[in-house]
């Protein structure tokens, strides 16, 4: 099973997103995040296998999101 963690300062597009990953198979989303910050600290205490993540958001943006996620954890 690949777990996944959506990132995204829309509320309906996480949902649809989760929605779509949740229905396939060997899928399944572990969390959804508002911004990037959010997404960090998330990802410390769920482990995802993948980061869908928006890159333009309000506090963290999905770069420099992206960049503290692979200074922490860069397998």
């Amino acid at each position: 099973m690949t777990t996944v963690l959506i990132v995204d300062d829309h509320a309906m597009v996480r949902a649809g997103l989760a929605a779509l990953i949740d229905a396939a198979e060997n899928l399944s989303v572990v969390g959804q995040a508002r911004d990037g910050a959010e997404a960090v600290e998330l990802a410390r205490n769920v482990h995802p296998d993948v980061v869908l993540m928006d890159l333009s958001m309000p506090v963290m943006g999905g770069i420099e999101a992206t960049r503290a996620l692979l200074a922490e954890s860069p397998e």
